[in-house]
């Protein structure tokens, strides 16, 4: 499973757009001598600490998944369903997505969290829906998009809000690829207060460099009108 995923970002990174857009980046992290990188640190971090552990609507709960190599779920990914399956002690949602595939022959991101959600007590007959073909962020939310968009959930679900649950310092990236998507989106954070300790701080330093890479890449793209990047971002 790891290979796979290497591979998967490999590809993305061997990618002349993906090129093209993260030099332009980064000469403007340098030619700011690094305060656009920090504008962006400043961002994840405010996203992270803000962002609230219970859904204000929560009609159409995204679950995102976690890279879970043998199966085997870590913490981030365990506290993001313990915080799924508490909904149905609050407001129970309308449906639920489970996000995130795999390579073949092994257990899908979806997969193992619908596994891990029965086991913490949510019923079998609850609104569970599985996406499970795409490997990263944006492919969760293109993927969930194209499911509510052909009514698989709900025959309302393109017109209501949806409720983005993740990690905390996965937020900012999930809410700027919703925001292109042209998705109506709430967050709601996985964990009830961002921890402080130095994963959490090497985690947000790592999404604040890729959503200033997405951020001035589509930000480039729009400004000379190169629709090829546009639109591997809609």
């Amino acid at each position: 499973m790891a290979r796979t995923r290497l591979l998967h970002r490999l590809n993305m990174l061997s990618d002349r757009d993906a090129l093209h857009t993260l030099a332009v980046t980064a000469a403007a992290c340098l030619l700011s001598c690094g305060l656009v990188y920090l504008g962006y640190v400043v961002h994840v971090w405010r996203v992270a600490r803000n962002a609230p552990s219970v859904p204000v609507r929560g009609e159409c709960v995204l679950v995102f998944g976690k890279h879970a190599p043998q199966g085997r779920l870590d913490a981030d990914f365990q506290a993001r369903l313990s915080r799924a399956a508490s909904l149905w002690t609050s407001h129970t949602p309308a449906s639920v997505l489970l996000l995130g595939g795999g390579p073949a022959g092994r257990p899908t991101e979806a997969a193992l969290a619908r596994d891990a959600l029965h086991a913490l007590g949510v019923p079998d007959d609850a609104p569970l829906v599985l996406e499970d073909a795409s490997r990263d962020t944006l492919q969760n939310l293109r993927n969930a998009r194209s499911l509510l968009t052909a009514a698989a959930v709900d025959p309302d679900a393109p017109h209501r809000q949806v409720t983005l649950l993740s990690s905390r310092y996965h937020l900012a990236r999930c809410a700027l690829f919703a925001r292109g998507l042209g998705l109506d989106w709430e967050l709601c954070a996985a964990e009830p207060a961002l921890p402080w300790h130095p994963a959490t701080l090497w985690r947000i330093a790592g999404e604040a460099a890729y959503v200033c890479w997405l951020d001035i890449g589509a930000r480039w793209a729009r400004l000379i009108g190169h629709e090829r990047i546009l639109a591997r971002l809609r």
